[in-house]
């Protein structure tokens, strides 16, 4: 008796096709781990959460005994910013890589957030600029 190749063909809606080659998955690779999935996202979260801890209240605290005008505040956004965007980016290739069931709510989450990103890096160069 020969041996039956018993490979499941995943069939993706064009949506999470699309989704997928956004983020640079190929469309017919095996599908990742739940718990891959759920670790790059507590990872994001917390990088998140440590950017807007520093954003918002360590800078403020900071802002009268450390000269943070001129240069240093919008760098430092920026370089923050692109980390978080980083984060989201690879969280939200685990999540499809998973066909996780919440990815399109985790892709609205980091959606959402990346684009505020974008506006405040766009605040961001524009007060380095001026």
């Amino acid at each position: 008796m020969s041996a039956v190749n018993t490979t499941a063909v995943i069939v993706r809606p064009p949506a999470d096709r699309l989704a997928r080659r956004l983020l640079r998955l190929p469309e017919d690779a095996p599908r990742g781990t739940i718990m891959g999935a759920q670790s790059a996202f507590n990872r994001s979260i917390a990088i998140s959460a440590t950017r807007c801890l520093i954003t918002y209240v360590l800078l403020p605290v900071l802002a009268p005994l450390v000269d943070l005008t001129g240069e240093f505040g919008p760098v430092l956004g920026l370089l923050l910013g692109a980390v978080s965007m980083t984060a989201i980016f690879f969280s939200m290739r685990r999540f499809f890589a998973a066909d996780h069931a919440w990815r399109w709510k985790y892709a609205a989450l980091g959606g959402g957030v990346f684009i505020l990103l974008i506006v405040q890096a766009g605040i961001d160069l524009a007060t380095l600029f001026d």
